[in-house]
């Protein structure tokens, strides 16, 4: 009998290898038929959490279709069924949510929520350029919602939380600013100007354009919470390989805000660790491997997902983020930057006490 811990190494890394390489997943499926029924429930709580349960079980149905394996079939039809019907109803609040921010002149993106597609994640992201007073009105007056308590770093990141009847997820809006102290504006702004309309499930939302999608994507792993999910990996590579990427663009965007560095290992990560299941890296210009500061080699599993070393790897991204605006003189961002550590330790103090960061981060 495995440790939970070797198990749920041995659970990431099939996901992985499910959704990365399905093509040389054969080790990755059998792992999974000769789960119990509790470690199958363990396997779906974690592809849940990496938001990859539909791209997970779509080889494990065809594989138990192949073996006629009626037990492994039925628990992944099953989870697939409950999964659709989740994802059906969020979008359809989704609909309903970004149609009245638009009628009352909210510009809005939907941000990182639809890049996992045919998955979505467990709560539903938007990007506002309105004034934070209508955002909240059309939010709590039109759609009922409730505005979740606000920890510090909400407030410094200027996001609201919002949960509305009949919805399962948080609703989350980042208005005018992102960043992980709210230190981005010029380059947040982009992510309402270079917009682009994306058809999904009968339903049309706006979302980033590619590089965006990538910046957001790095801001959020690379300079906040110094882990990725599976999906993070799969959604990346599939965009890099897509051809939809303008690196030129990208780099022009992320100089914006001073974190070309954090992009360029955030895709030289993914390149690699890709690169694992599927025999080759994931291609991209050499100028992009030559600006990271690290790559694939320093990701570990823990805890569910696959950890960036916070020291020095992640604090080098940092401190060069500090130095690059500084050097550009945007005090405002500056002075912003400054509070994260303080914040972070704070939460980390606070998570060793009670349990939970909430309040804080």
């Amino acid at each position: 009998m495995p440790s939970r811990v070797n198990l749920e190494n041995a659970n990431v890394d099939a996901l992985c290898a499910l959704t990365l390489g399905p093509a040389r997943s054969g080790a990755a499926l059998e792992h999974v038929a000769s789960l119990d029924p509790a470690e199958r429930d363990a396997l779906l709580s974690l592809a849940d959490s990496n938001h990859v349960v539909l791209r997970s079980l779509a080889p494990v149905l065809r594989y138990a279709a192949d073996r006629g394996d009626a037990d492994l079939g039925a628990w992944a039809a099953k989870a697939t069924v409950r999964e659709r019907g989740r994802i059906a109803n969020a979008l359809k609040f989704l609909a309903e949510i970004t149609r009245e921010l638009e009628t009352a002149g909210c510009p809005v993106t939907v941000i990182k929520t639809l890049e996992h597609w045919p998955d979505l994640g467990n709560d539903l992201d938007l990007y506002s350029t309105a004034d934070e007073r209508a955002v909240v009105k059309v939010m709590t007056s039109r759609l009922h919602a409730r505005v979740e308590p606000r920890s510090w770093g909400d407030r410094l990141a200027q996001k609201w939380n919002f949960a509305i009847p009949g919805l399962a997820e948080l609703v989350e809006v980042h208005v005018q600013r992102l960043g992980q102290t709210g230190e981005h504006i010029a380059m947040a702004k982009r992510f309402v100007t270079r917009r682009r309309p994306r058809a999904v499930n009968g339903y049309t939302f706006q979302v980033p354009a590619p590089e965006e999608a990538v910046i957001v994507a790095t801001l959020q792993r690379m300079y906040r919470h110094f882990y990725f999910r599976v999906c993070d990996m799969v959604n990346t590579a599939a965009l890099m390989e897509s051809g939809a990427l303008d690196y030129a663009e990208l780099k022009r965007a992320a100089d914006v805000g001073g974190v070309w560095p954090g992009v360029a290992t955030y895709l030289t990560v993914v390149s690699d660790y890709a690169g694992r299941y599927r025999g080759a890296p994931v291609a991209m210009p050499a100028e992009v491997r030559a600006a990271a500061a690290f790559g694939g080699d320093k990701i570990f599993v823990r805890a569910r997902f696959l950890r960036v070393p916070v020291m020095p790897e992640g604090a080098g991204l940092y401190t060069r983020q500090v130095t690059t605006t500084a050097l550009r003189g945007d005090v405002p961002a500056m002075f912003r930057l400054t509070l994260l550590p303080p914040l972070a330790s704070a939460a980390a103090i606070a998570c060793r006490i009670t349990g939970s960061d909430k309040g804080i981060w």
